[in-house]
C-alpha cells in the first residue's frame, strides 16, 4: 500500500513554507493529534530525545519575541501556534521505559559527545516528522531558524538539560503570502548509486 497521488502532494510535492497565515486558531486536539503522529517516527533505540512547547496565546509569544529575528518576528506572531523545538540530553534517563529489552542507558551516560549528537541528531528527525505530521493533518507550517536559541533555552527550558534547535509555526497558510517555488537538487546531483 502506499499513499495517493493527492496525499504525496500534500505532505511533499504541494507542500510549501509558509509566512502569513489565515485568522483561523489550531486547537489542543489537533496538536494532541499532530503529536500522537509524529511520536511512532524511529529514533536511535527508540531514544525520543525531542520536547516541544507549543505556543499558542499572546502572551507566550511575547515571551518568544526578544529571541526573534528581524525576518522572523511579524510571521511568528501573527502564526496561530509556533512549536519550539528542542531536543533534550537527559533523554537516555527515559530509556529502561522505551528501550527495555537492555541496557541502553549504559551507552550514554556520562559519554557527553555521544549525548549531544544522538540527542541533536534524533530531536531534528521528529522536528521532519512533526512537519509531516502536521502536512498530514491539513496544516501548514513555517519552519524556521533565526533565533538566539540562549534566550530561547532560558525563557522556555530553564532546567538546561533541553535545548532549542529550531522553530516552527502552524497553522492554515495565506497562499497570497508564498513566495516563488525554489529549485531542488535533482537526483544526479543528490545521490549515488553504487
Amino acid at each position: 500500500m502506499i499513499l495517493s497521488e493527492p496525499a504525496l502532494d500534500l505532505v511533499f510535492r504541494e507542500a510549501r513554507t509558509h509566512n502569513r497565515w489565515q485568522d483561523k486558531p489550531v486547537d489542543d486536539e489537533m496538536l494532541r493529534a499532530l503529536y500522537d503522529l509524529l511520536r511512532w517516527g524511529p529514533t536511535s533505540a527508540n531514544c525520543s530525545p525531542a520536547r516541544i512547547v507549543f505556543l499558542r496565546s499572546r502572551e507566550s509569544k511575547e515571551r518568544l519575541r526578544p529571541a526573534l529575528s528581524a525576518g522572523n518576528l511579524d510571521k511568528t506572531m501573527a502564526a496561530p501556534v509556533t512549536a519550539i523545538i528542542g531536543y533534550d540530553l537527559r533523554f537516555f534517563d527515559k530509556l529502561p521505559r522505551l528501550f527495555p529489552h537492555t541496557d541502553a542507558r549504559s551507552w550514554f551516560a556520562g559519554k557527553d559527545e555521544v549525548i549531544h549528537t544522538t540527542a541533536f541528531r534524533n530531536g531534528t528527525l521528529q522536528g521532519a516528522y512533526l512537519i509531516m505530521a502536521a502536512r498530514s493533518l491539513g496544516l501548514d507550517c513555517g519552519p524556521m531558524s533565526g533565533f538566539d536559541h540562549h534566550k530561547v533555552d532560558v525563557e522556555f527550558f530553564p532546567g538546561g538539560t533541553v535545548k532549542s534547535n529550531f522553530l516552527c509555526n502552524l497553522g492554515y497558510g495565506d497562499p497570497a503570502g508564498l513566495f516563488a517555488r525554489s529549485p531542488r537538487l535533482p537526483f544526479d546531483e543528490a545521490c549515488q548509486l553504487l
